[in-house]
């Protein structure tokens, strides 16, 4: 089968700043981070207090009652997010064939913050005390599979678990079961609920979060000389990917084209990105041989930027090194000071945001960056979003165990 063209036709969120695509959006241009002192549990007994919460999010208002008593909060963030998703795409999935239909979900730690409760309440009440939806609450896989049994989809389905990159590979192998002849719709993304007080701390423990206590919203400060580590986030975020030709014989509205999808894996570290960048710069550069389009025809890059000592100055290096001297007139940025770093789901929300961008014509910024560090030299649109008209934008994303993903948009 020819290679088809694959269209993004709906985003569904939940994220710190905005809940659904308007809610995004409106909170992207609102231009404040949304980090705060945690209050879901009691930091004090952790370096870092700080956390980017979803606030006024009520299960209930989208889904049945019972539903939503059968899932945890990261079972919540996809499902809704699917459903907003399906929403803002305007498919009918009672006019559909279900079977051409399919999920693909990202999450780095899956129902690991339920878990966590859970473990409390076993100690205090033995196994009696325990939710009996726990096991099929908390693994990995059951983001896509919830999306499908609330769907009714039975294509391609899987999750994915690979750390901070798992949301972008998700929309990525979402993209290669459309454009390869899988399936005509995808439902894509990421789900992450981490915000408990031994997965917190864990990340605590290894200094991966900022101390900048006393000032929560300067907190994530990506590529900035005063960056300590990341703010810890939540959400989901699900991406319609759809067959071009379907989407346009049925008058869909097309945020943008997704092109092109890479991966790489370092292999050198854990925690610590490879320090040439090279194999960073590998995956983007598969990304764009995946695309067919030349590196100087991308005018914006999504950085993964978590605002930490080593990833910034890498991402950097890897993108003058793809880029060579296009790097210097690229426009780049990181959104994480938005809504902190939601691990898994972070890719999935910045996929939306760049889709968004090309739409807009408008290109966020990178909040709190007022003294690029050593090794951060780009365009990184400091402080106040631009506006700008884009052909082609780039989106990276880095976990842990050396995971790199990258795609490609183009302006629809």
């Amino acid at each position: 089968m020819a290679r088809r063209r694959v269209a993004i036709t709906g985003i569904g969120v939940v994220t710190p700043i905005g809940i659904g695509r308007e809610g995004l959006w409106a909170g992207i241009r609102a231009e404040k981070s949304s980090a705060r002192v945690a209050t879901r549990f009691d930091p004090s007994p952790f370096r870092s207090h700080l956390a980017a919460e979803v606030h006024d999010f009520v299960p209930g208002d989208h889904l049945e009652a019972k539903r939503a008593k059968r899932l945890d909060r990261f079972g919540h963030f996809a499902v809704v997010s699917a459903k907003l998703a399906i929403e803002d795409a305007g498919i009918d999935l009672s006019r559909e064939n279900r079977e051409r239909i399919g999920c693909t979900m990202g999450s780095a730690l899956g129902g690991i913050g339920y878990a966590e409760e859970q473990v409390g309440n076993y100690l205090v009440g033995g196994l009696k005390a325990v939710d009996p939806m726990l096991a099929l609450t908390v693994f990995g896989g059951a983001a896509s599979c919830n999306v499908a049994i609330e769907m009714g989809v039975s294509g391609p389905n899987s999750t994915n678990a690979m750390s901070c990159a798992s949301g972008t590979m998700a929309v990525g192998e979402g993209f290669r079961a459309i454009r390869d002849g899988y399936a005509d719709v995808m439902l894509s993304g990421a789900s992450e609920a981490p915000l408990a007080p031994l997965c917190f701390g864990a990340f605590a423990v290894i200094r991966a979060m900022s101390t900048r206590n006393g000032d929560p919203e300067h907190a994530s400060r990506p590529f900035d000389r005063a960056r300590d580590g990341f703010v810890m986030g939540e959400g989901g975020a699900v991406i319609v990917l759809e067959e071009w030709e379907r989407a346009v014989s049925r008058g869909a509205h097309i945020y943008a084209e997704m092109l092109g999808y890479g991966n790489s894996n370092d292999a050198h570290h854990m925690t610590a990105p490879r320090p040439d960048g090279t194999q960073a710069a590998r995956s983007m550069r598969a990304a764009l041989e995946d695309a067919h389009v030349d590196a100087g025809e991308i005018g914006y890059v999504n950085a993964h930027g978590s605002s930490t000592p080593l990833n910034d100055p890498t991402e950097t290096l890897a993108i003058r090194q793809l880029f060579g001297d296009h790097a210097s007139a690229l426009q780049v940025s990181s959104t994480k000071a938005y809504y902190g770093h939601a691990l898994g789901a972070s890719g999935a929300f910045e996929i939306a945001i760049s889709a968004l961008a090309l739409q807009e014509n408008w290109l966020p910024p990178t909040l709190n960056l007022e003294d690029p560090g050593e090794g951060c030299d780009l365009d990184y649109i400091p402080g106040t979003g631009r506006e700008a008209h884009v052909e082609h934008v780039l989106s990276n994303s880095f976990g842990f165990g050396g995971i790199n993903a990258a795609v490609v948009l183009r302006r629809a």
